[in-house]
């Protein structure tokens, strides 16, 4: 036992002598200032059921609500009705009573209470929400309130120190730190905000909740955690405050948020994808697909078109292009820097404006070849486009896949009824322009192929076997 202490100590001894050399930060002070213009947020909705059995108090999406639906004797009444309340965090931003705080906190709310750290309660209203990026304003009636200062998320470096205060299932005025553990973070179906990742411990309550650097100021808005138990797990998400302002002074100028938009679908560029449009680096976002008429279709951007700049700022995936899009107030006129064929070039663009509702197409049925060629390099059996085919998908050229062989295409994915509508940059009007086209690309290559697959279009990539 003796020896396996001794062991440890080398590994033991520096970290010591590295604690006391520079010691951890203090955040007391911080939290004496900043803390008092935290706010605790309570919000209260009526919840209404149909006239159900007589049940206890369960949700209709819980299990074992069909139960006692089934076996408990039927109830004599109408629809039943319950309050339902959730807690959530916030902060002041100005003295005379403006609160921010997440659009989820606060969503179909009837009423809204907001606590201040000296005890004072008061009823707020909604100035303002926006699903978008989960950012919402309300407003108390006070002044002479105490507000936070406000920094700059861009300043931040990835491993510096920061706080969050808020209330974790109800502990009101609770501090929690960490570090930055990443920024610009992209989240599924958040495409509007590029998230500080940190490791503060974050549970549900701290939602709206400020986040602090060093210097006492808010650089964020602790909004998401990353959990397989719906608790802390090392994974939390924060709002840069830039974005949240931005959305906040809209709220408050106009009463909505305005975002501009192109009219691209857009993907990642892989590695296989930039070496088959000879990038040489696997970065921007890929144009898959042009909407007819749309800004990107005046501008002249076209499909197999790799957005690398716009509006003067870097895409280096394309996940930063729908935020860096949507900064930018419809109407402008801006650049968008594109690699098209094997070089860069600029193109004048006039940002639109995004719907507030989105429209989503109707979904065509993939076509069915009757007959077909063979394209023995990757292994498919193809057919050329019939007239109402082109017209039901509203496309001008491209071929049909009645047929998947073992070869290139099926380990890529390929399926039947996909339609190939270009290879690289060339579009594919025939099956025979397919074939040739396919011919030209040396052995071992890598291919990428445009493929619409019902009402979705994007490149996969094909390597070609070495024969």
């Amino acid at each position: 036992m003796l020896k396996r202490l001794f062991l440890l100590l080398p590994l033991l001894i520096p970290f010591a002598t590295g604690a006391a050399a520079g010691a951890l930060p203090d955040f007391a002070d911080l939290v004496e200032k900043q803390g008092p213009a935290v706010v605790n947020i309570s919000s209260t909705q009526t919840v209404r059921h149909s006239a159900v059995p007589n049940i206890p108090n369960i949700p209709e999406d819980d299990p074992f609500y069909e139960f006692f639906k089934k076996f408990m004797p039927p109830n004599q009444g109408g629809p039943r009705e319950f309050e339902s309340k959730s807690l959530g965090s916030g902060f002041i931003v100005s003295a005379d009573g403006y609160v921010l705080t997440n659009a989820h906190v606060v969503e179909q709310a009837e009423e809204i209470l907001v606590k201040l750290t000296d005890k004072r309660e008061f009823k707020a209203k909604v100035i303002g929400t926006d699903k978008k990026t989960d950012i919402a304003v309300i407003k108390i009636e006070a002044s002479g309130l105490p507000r936070v200062e406000l920094g700059d998320p861009n300043k931040l470096r990835v491993g510096e120190w920061v706080l969050a205060i808020g209330a974790p299932f109800g502990f009101e005025n609770s501090v929690t730190a960490g570090i930055v553990s990443a920024k610009g973070r992209s989240l599924p179906q958040e495409n509007y905000v590029p998230f500080i990742q940190t490791d503060v411990a974050i549970n549900p309550g701290n939602s709206g909740g400020p986040l602090f650097n060093l210097q006492g100021q808010v650089v964020g808005i602790n909004s998401q955690i990353y959990s397989r138990t719906g608790g802390f797990m090392g994974l939390s998400f924060a709002i840069p405050i830039d974005v949240a302002m931005d959305i906040v002074n809209q709220l408050r100028t106009t009463g909505k948020v305005s975002r501009g938009r192109i009219g691209v679908v857009i993907q990642e560029v892989t590695k296989e994808l930039a070496e088959s449009f000879g990038l040489p680096n696997a970065a921007g976002a890929l144009i898959s697909s042009v909407e007819k008429g749309s800004p990107a279709d005046k501008a002249g951007l076209e499909v197999s078109d790799v957005i690398l700049r716009f509006d003067g700022k870097t895409v280096n995936r394309s996940a930063d292009l729908p935020r860096i899009v949507a900064a930018v107030r419809p109407g402008t006129n801006t650049t968008v820097q594109i690699w098209r064929k094997g070089a860069t070039r600029d193109l004048g663009i006039t940002v639109g404006e995004m719907p507030g509702e989105e429209k989503v197409a109707a979904k065509p049925e993939g076509p069915q070849g009757k007959s077909g060629e063979s394209s023995s390099r990757l292994g498919l059996v193809l057919s050329n486009l019939t007239p109402e085919q082109k017209k039901e998908l509203n496309v001008q050229h491209g071929v049909v896949v009645n047929e998947v062989l073992p070869g290139p295409a099926s380990r890529a994915g390929i399926r039947p009824a996909d339609v190939v509508l270009a290879i690289n940059n060339d579009d594919v009007k025939s099956v025979s322009d397919f074939n040739r086209l396919v011919a030209k690309i040396e052995k071992g290559r890598t291919v990428a192929l445009l493929v619409r697959r019902g009402e979705v279009t994007s490149f996969i990539t094909v390597k070609l076997n070495g024969e």
